[in-house]
């Protein structure tokens, strides 16, 4: 069995907290040494003398022994505790053909907590699934679990831990299933591009932060000389009034994100900007590059300056290819692309964070060694009304509509639709447990699909950007019936509390959602907060509907910006418990999660 474990990474120590705050330290994991009662004298020499690593392993037996640990990884400067898989900072890749059957044994070396790898976006058994309290009790110190499923599909996925937050902590890696059938296109060598967020916090510190002071990672909110230049351009009366709606709301237009780059260090396959992950190309190949985001709670907007890019594939399953300039990857997401490098030695992947505070970075080259040069982030931009779906009001806001609700900002905003008249586009009835919550601060008044619109930060950027309504599968509705009912759940929350949840009823006070095994049934998402969430139903496919009602994805986690209404069709063929959550690991872990029980 093929269980190498690559040699550690290290970091050269880097004083300034805004240089390693940004990830200009390579980075890594420090070798060969566990976090757990390490000397002083050790972690000293780690830290001085660090050796770095390449790409993580690939390991592509049927039966694999994983051992999750603790290591210590240093890519600020601080030596800090991270928890691997074999030592691995990303998990090693697991790469196995379509049709296998597979048996994992995950050990657990973890002194006092338990643990658990959920594979994500793999079609298997209940209780091989992986999450604790739903599918299995979860791995103890010291014990082995087994898990034991065969492969239904093929394409690019990922795994995880679903334990607290273990995967922040470094518990992700890459899960690669090659098809049984020739894919539908063809390509001259492949690259795995894992995207993700690493803290020097203690994950459970930073939750506790952001439940105390949610907008801690906001440098940006708005002061008097904004307020003088907004008044410049449009008027006194305008700039006090849009003041005052975001006063009223108790909120902000330049929070996009929880945690930034003012936390957070972005890596590329566990390498920070400074370290140059390098993926090899000869010029005229066909690249695939297999996209995976594991981060915790970054969104990151993708592209290759230079390079054309097709997107084939989007969580795994094939769709019609889609010539690109820039993409947008949610948390847990996946696309597949090709680029076809030729007239220059070096490329740079560049992928900044949706807030525009940082990147991750690494580069696409003949040989090893080059770089290409990195470009300047995207400007900020600011959130309106509308991208939070709330109704213009012929341009301008009906102050006297804003209904106040106990738990917070006044943020009902009752007008019509808005949207050019989408047929889709619907002023949304709020479930009655919304309604005087205390754990929900805003409601949108007027939502739409929003399948053509790329983003906040992406519109009218002068280059192409893809969309879901860019994206067809390869292939038709594959279940064929019409659904037979129809479950419409609002995303709603409180920002300054930082609680998050469904139809304002958080995970612990919730009852399962209840579906027949067998049934064809409909899924309505409408969200109700300012912050965008990537949502994802364990265990069966979720088939993405355009704005007519008509399949159009399969995907296995779907986005939901704010001010949307999105619908999907669920088969449910699998029996069991299964998770269904916000993939941003915090949202969840405040509340955004059901149990869905598929029963007989």
């Amino acid at each position: 069995m093929n269980t190498r474990i690559p040699p550690g990474p290290g970091a050269v120590p880097m004083p300034s907290r805004r240089l390693f705050v940004q990830g200009l330290t390579a980075g890594g994991v420090v070798a060969g040494i566990a976090a757990v009662g390490v000397p002083q004298r050790a972690l000293a020499a780690a830290t001085a003398a660090p050796r770095l690593a390449g790409a993580p392993a690939v390991l592509s037996d049927t039966r694999i022994e994983l051992a999750i640990g603790e290591s210590l990884a240093n890519f600020t400067g601080r030596t800090r505790p991270a928890i691997t898989v074999n030592g691995s900072l990303p998990a090693p890749i697991l790469r196995w053909r379509e049709g296998q059957t597979v048996d994992l044994f995950v050990r657990n070396t973890l002194e006092r907590h338990p643990t658990s790898i959920h594979w994500h976006g793999i079609l298997l058994p209940a209780n091989m699934d992986g999450v604790p309290g739903l599918s299995f009790n979860g791995i103890g110190p010291g014990e082995t679990y087994h898990y034991h499923f065969e492969l239904k599909q093929s394409g690019t996925y990922w795994y995880h831990s679903h334990s607290m937050f273990q995967e922040q902590a470094g518990l992700y890696g890459a899960l690669i299933i090659d098809p049984a059938e020739p894919a539908p296109y063809r390509h001259d060598r492949e690259h795995v591009i894992m995207l993700s967020d690493w803290t020097d916090m203690d994950p459970g510190a930073l939750f506790r932060r952001m439940k105390k002071l949610a907008a801690y990672d906001n440098y940006y909110m708005r002061t008097l000389p904004d307020f003088l230049r907004d008044a410049k351009r449009d008027g006194w009366s305008a700039a006090l009034s849009d003041r005052g709606m975001w006063g009223r709301m108790r909120m902000t237009p330049t929070d996009l994100s929880d945690v930034n780059a003012n936390t957070y260090t972005y890596l590329m396959n566990g390498t920070a900007p400074a370290g140059n992950w390098t993926g090899l190309f000869r010029s005229g190949e066909k690249v695939l590059l297999r996209f995976i985001n594991g981060g915790s709670m970054t969104y990151f907007d993708v592209r290759i300056p230079g390079l054309k890019m097709t997107v084939v594939a989007a969580d795994g399953q094939y769709i019609h290819p889609v010539s690109i300039d820039e993409f947008r990857i949610a948390p847990a997401e996946t696309y597949d692309v090709i680029v076809e490098p030729s007239g220059q030695d070096a490329y740079t992947i560049f992928c900044q964070d949706m807030g525009r505070t940082g990147y991750a970075a690494g580069t696409l080259a003949v040989r090893h060694g080059l770089q290409a040069p990195i470009p300047e982030r995207d400007p900020r931009v600011l959130l309106t009304m509308a991208d939070m779906g709330h109704g213009m009001g012929g341009g301008g806001h009906d102050m006297a509509a804003m209904k106040g609700m106990e738990g917070g900002c006044g943020a009902s905003m009752g007008h019509g639709a808005h949207g050019g008249g989408d047929a889709a586009s619907k002023a949304p009835k709020h479930p009655a447990s919304e309604r005087n919550n205390p754990l929900v601060d805003m409601q949108s008044s007027a939502t739409e699909p929003k399948l053509d619109d790329p983003g906040i930060g992406l519109r009218d950027n002068g280059r192409q950007v893809l969309t879901y309504g860019a994206m067809r599968s390869l292939f038709e509705d594959p279940d064929g019936r019409e659904p037979s009912r129809e479950i419409e759940l609002h995303l709603t929350g409180h920002m300054e509390k930082f609680s998050w949840s469904f139809d304002g009823i958080p995970f612990a006070s919730a009852e399962p959602l209840r579906l027949n095994y067998g049934e064809r049934m409909r899924i309505v998402l409408v969200n109700d907060t300012m912050m965008q969430h990537p949502i994802h139903l364990h265990g069966v496919w979720s088939d993405l509907e355009n704005a007519q009602g008509e399949f159009q994805l399969r995907k296995h986690t779907i986005d939901m910006p704010p001010g949307t209404r999105r619908s999907y069709r669920v088969r449910a063929d699998a029996l069991g418990r299964w998770a269904y959550h916000c993939h941003l690991l915090y949202h969840m872990e405040a509340g955004m999660m059901r149990e869905v029980r598929i029963e007989e």
